[in-house]
């Protein structure tokens, strides 16, 4: 019975890599973008290497909620209707913004990173258990050392600066993958969070240099930052996606569930605020407030 696994933001950079190991290692792979230009190019060229299975592609904005949910029916609908089993979701989608922006009238930053995967992610749970053993891919960042840890509200109090708040949103994705990796334990579906390290992509590429982007004190300690913690880390996106694709694939993680996989493709120890009951708590009560999706595990 042949396994699938889906990428989100899989048309290019570490999305695209990730798809590539994951056709390599056997999987029918199904890319999610937004440009049908850039989703035909990227079946292309993982058909080019001749997968088992030929890729498809799969068109939604992930910044809509509406079109995460229409998503995830037809992703469902396609494996009810066929001997197809999904057994790896990889939610690589990310963005950051300069300015502060709404979607549906929820911070845009926050949308993206952390409220459509948790949304795709619960939507496809009981497709997931149906394929299992599967696994379930969150790709985090490190910019969640940096993030404000308030989440009474979807927005922190301060002013706005596009990298704290998107490692603000990364980090109530990774409370949240740790939290669902406790919910899931026993089940069949290992949950895993991937941190692809200091990556040179078309989302970082020059937007870190932009004075809305990181705060003034931050700015001043930049270049130790990129030289202690980036450049350490940074590659190609072959390189980033080598985290998820390990979290995904590697046989030795069979029945293990709630790790970190770090830059290097090993497990490393999560930030100490992502397991912070209170934390967790909080960044649940916003999730189900702002994207709503039926239980489909018991918590």
């Amino acid at each position: 019975m042949p396994k699938t696994a889906v990428v989100t933001a899989g048309t290019g950079g570490i999305g695209l890599e990730t798809a590539l190991g994951l056709a390599a290692a056997g999987f029918a792979v199904t890319v999610v973008g937004r440009d049908p230009g850039r989703g035909a190019e990227a079946v292309q060229r993982i058909s080019a290497t001749g997968p088992a299975v030929l890729a498809r592609f799969l068109p939604a904005d992930l910044a809509s909620l509406d079109q995460v949910r229409t998503l995830a029916e037809r992703i469902a609908a396609d494996h009810a209707a066929s001997d197809d089993q999904l057994t790896v979701l990889v939610n690589n989608v990310g963005a950051m913004f300069a300015n502060r922006q709404q979607v549906d009238g929820v911070e845009a930053s926050f949308v993206v990173n952390h409220l459509s995967p948790y949304l795709l992610t619960e939507l496809l749970l009981p497709t997931l258990a149906a394929g299992g053993p599967s696994r379930i891919v969150n790709v985090t960042s490190a910019a969640v050392g940096v993030a404000k840890r308030s989440f009474h509200a979807v927005e922190p109090p301060g002013g706005y600066y596009g990298f704290h708040w998107y490692g603000r949103a990364k980090l109530a994705n990774l409370a949240y993958t740790l939290d669902l990796a406790r919910r899931l334990d026993g089940t069949g579906v290992g949950v895993f969070a991937a941190d692809p390290g200091g990556a040179a992509t078309d989302m970082t590429n020059g937007t870190l240099a932009d004075p809305r982007i990181v705060s003034p004190p931050l700015r001043v300690l930049w270049p130790l930052v990129r030289r202690r913690f980036i450049r350490s880390t940074s590659g190609p996106a072959s390189v980033a996606a080598r985290p998820s694709i390990t979290a995904a694939t590697d046989k030795a993680l069979t029945g293990r569930t709630g790790l970190l996989i770090g830059p290097r493709a090993r497990p490393t120890t999560p930030l100490r605020a992502a397991t912070d009951p209170r934390l967790v708590e909080a960044v649940r009560r916003l999730s189900e407030t702002h994207a709503p999706a039926a239980r489909t595990a018991d918590r």
